[in-house]
Formats: C-alpha cells, sequence, structure tokens
C-alpha cells in the first residue's frame, strides 16, 4: 500500500490571518480530510508545505525533510489525499496515501510512556514510489 504518517509541526506559531493551531488540532477528528498546500514563497523554507484542516485552518507544516519529497510530488501534478490522524505532543500526524488512494488510519499502539505518540513515522519509501 502506498501510504504513511507524516508529523505536522509549528502548531505552537500563530496564523497569519489569527487562529490558534493547537486549539484547530483539538478540533479534528481522526480521518477528517486535510490539504496540503506547497508554500513556495515562505520566507523560511521554500520547500515548505502548510497543513490546512477541513476548516481552512492553518494546523502547522510537513517537516522539513519530507516537505521537499512530498512537495515536489505535488508540484509535478501527483495526487496525495490528506486525513489527519491524530494530536501529538509536537503538534498533530497526518496519513497520506498517493495516486488516488485513500489513506487508512493505522492502528495505534499503547507505548509506556504517556507523552510518546501512539504510533511512529513510516521510513522514507524506497524508489517504487516515485
Amino acid at each position: 500500500m502506498r501510504e504513511l504518517s507524516l508529523h505536522v509541526v509549528g502548531a505552537d506559531h500563530p496564523n497569519r490571518g489569527g487562529g490558534n493551531r493547537r486549539f484547530e488540532i483539538l478540533l479534528c477528528s481522526p480521518g477528517e480530510a486535510v490539504t496540503l498546500l506547497p508554500e513556495p514563497r515562505n520566507p523560511v523554507d521554500p520547500n515548505a508545505v502548510m497543513v490546512v484542516s477541513v476548516r481552512g485552518v492553518q494546523i502547522g507544516y510537513l517537516t522539513a525533510d519530507r516537505a521537499v519529497w512530498i512537495g515536489g510530488m505535488l508540484r509535478g501534478g501527483r495526487e496525495v489525499t490528506a486525513v489527519f490522524q491524530q494530536a501529538t505532543p509536537m503538534g498533530a500526524a497526518i496519513r497520506v496515501a498517493f495516486d488516488g488512494a485513500v489513506p487508512v488510519l493505522p492502528r495505534p499502539v499503547a507505548e509506556e510512556d504517556d507523552m510518546a505518540p501512539e504510533w511512529w513515522p513510516d521510513d522514507l519509501p524506497s524508489e517504487e514510489w516515485d
């Protein structure tokens, strides 16, 4: 299956037009659609990919290492579908699928440390994903 979980970071930063990212994350439900938007004019990282809730509120960004890869796919016209997975200490997690597939949320795995996320992102994909 061509899907994986990704971290969403930057939840503690305010949105430009107002709005609290952490509060919006609390409003998100597992499986709810999120939108991935490349942000080439971002002054910090021209490869940035913004993550926006179904209500149109930004909840953060993909991590820099994944933004380059996912942003390249989006700019190249590849279909990337994303859903909210869960809130995390860093911000949130989303699940993405490629080429028309619908993301399926993984089963949570309980951790002994309450602050640890209940999932771990997938390894970087191999060449078969390109």
